[in-house]
């Protein structure tokens, strides 16, 4: 199901919305996100974790994306002082939870994966999980930006005073 052209217009009047704790919490969540992701994975080069498989060209645009479709994710959770919680607050929560993890797999070393290489074996790793790889990174992002766009929407979508 495409989102509606209403659900943008609320989406980027969400972000417009915005104050600066909000794009504080988006920075620090994306970064965390990014090196949450990126370091077990070692697609950002660490001495604690290495990989077999030589990083991708794709995995350093992934793991961006990832990161800054998380940290948006993350901030829809800042209340801003003007408004009560929402009672559908959680919409897109799962989403998210889901696209995040799926990142992980998608940027993460074939042959590392513990639970693919008990799966498929070494050559089955390299045969059939790593070609997916890029698929799971594109259904990722479309599930992080799916969350994104409905937490970012249910903002605006009926704003109400905070209780006096």
């Amino acid at each position: 199901m495409s989102p509606s052209p209403r659900s943008w217009s609320r989406a980027v009047a969400a972000l417009r919305g915005w104050r600066r704790g909000q794009w504080g919490v988006a920075g620090v969540g994306a970064l965390v996100t990014a090196i949450v992701v990126g370091a077990p994975t070692a697609v950002v080069p660490n001495p604690l974790f290495g990989r077999s498989v030589p990083v991708q060209w794709w995995n350093y645009p992934a793991l961006a994306v990832t990161a800054v479709l998380a940290g948006i994710v993350l901030s829809t959770y800042v209340r801003q002082p003007s408004t009560a919680p929402e009672p559908g607050a959680g919409d897109g929560s799962r989403l998210g939870a889901v696209g995040g993890v799926l990142s992980f797999f998608a940027v993460g070393c074939p042959v590392c994966n513990k639970l693919v290489l008990v799966l498929l074996g070494a050559s089955g790793a390299m045969s059939y999980w790593a070609p997916l790889q890029p698929l799971l990174a594109v259904v990722s992002a479309g599930l992080l930006a799916e969350a994104a766009l409905r937490r970012l929407s249910s903002q605006t979508a009926c704003a109400v005073p905070a209780p006096a």
